[in-house]
């Protein structure tokens, strides 16, 4: 079942019932105020979003070029008639199930505001626990220096954030799409945030071999390429290849878990995020393969969410 969910995901519409007279909105908006614009952007987009008032908000600020909170002080301000035109066809595409960080461009994870675009997948609060996680494995090492491996890295949420909390770490980060490493770059760029090394790879065939990691964190595809929901809501916009895999969405972290063998440091540690239902049978590929301490984490929502474990050569006591 397709979990990597939004809030903001459009529920079902009825595309029938959308108005036929784009002029007449356009003429109804012309001249409007803050306040009323938003009234008529959660009127609009209420039938296809369940957060429809914040939609509108966030869509009306991109116009405004101003933050959130501008709406709340200075709501009587009259828009101009390009501004009214932008902000309704901002409107449209939210109403025809477009995410709304594809449509103004960026993301906030971590606190780090990410440049985002349909070649990446976008990034979700639940990844956030693998950030955590990381730093409560390694709380007693950030000031180390520990090398960190993020295959499919995307806009390289995981990545800067690592980075951002553990500035004395070496971290790699790649990605199979070269538009996605070239997002991530710009991201790693406006953080001021460029010593994470980012590059194009197929999972590992573009690292060194001889490179060793204490550290190899994925948010891989994890979704069976058959799931029907993969037709419905924010999903449909975003990159197959970042949400789709075979095997019933567990190829490809098999794949990765079976090659990170040769690249973890003895003691290394491997997370992993995956679908609310996978946890026990990532555990069990883990545990085949000669992991060892395998543990799951929960999401905000309280599903199994982050699998690690550890790898080691040596025998076990």
């Amino acid at each position: 079942m397709v979990d990597r969910h939004l809030p903001d995901e459009p529920k079902a519409f009825n595309a029938e019932k959308q108005e036929n007279s784009a002029s007449f909105m356009i003429s109804s908006l012309v001249g409007r105020h803050i306040q009323a614009l938003i009234d008529f952007g959660l009127q609009r987009l209420k039938v296809c979003s369940d957060t429809a008032k914040l939609d509108a908000q966030i869509l009306l600020s991109t116009v405004l070029n101003k933050p959130t909170s501008y709406l709340l002080t200075w709501p009587e301000q009259v828009l101009t008639d390009e501004q009214c035109l932008h902000y309704l066809t901002l409107l449209n595409r939210r109403y025809n199930g477009e995410p709304i960080a594809y449509i103004i461009g960026s993301r906030e994870f971590w606190s780090l505001t990410l440049l985002v675009s349909p070649a990446t997948l976008i990034p979700r609060p639940d990844t956030e626990i693998l950030v955590e996680q990381v730093l409560s494995l390694y709380a007693d090492q950030q000031q180390k220096s520990i090398r960190c491996l993020d295959l499919g890295t995307g806009t390289g949420a995981i990545a800067l954030a690592l980075a951002s909390e553990l500035p004395k770490w070496t971290i790699d980060a790649v990605d199979f799409s070269r538009e996605a490493v070239t997002l991530a770059q710009k991201n790693a760029t406006r953080l001021n945030l460029e010593t994470v090394n980012i590059f194009y790879s197929n999972w590992f065939e573009g690292v060194q071999v001889d490179t060793k990691y204490d550290v190899i964190v994925s948010n891989p595809p994890y979704i069976d390429e058959l799931d029907e929901h993969l037709s419905q809501g924010d999903v449909r916009y975003e990159p197959k290849s970042a949400l789709v895999a075979d095997d019933n969405g567990l190829g490809d972290i098999k794949h990765i878990a079976d090659k990170a063998r040769e690249y973890l440091q003895d003691g290394g540690c491997l997370i992993f995020e995956h679908g609310f239902t996978q946890a026990k049978e990532v555990q069990q590929i883990l545990k085949v393969l000669g992991y060892h301490g395998m543990q799951t984490a929960i999401d905000f929502s309280g599903h199994d969410r982050i699998t690690w474990a550890n790898w080691t050569t040596k025998p076990l006591p």
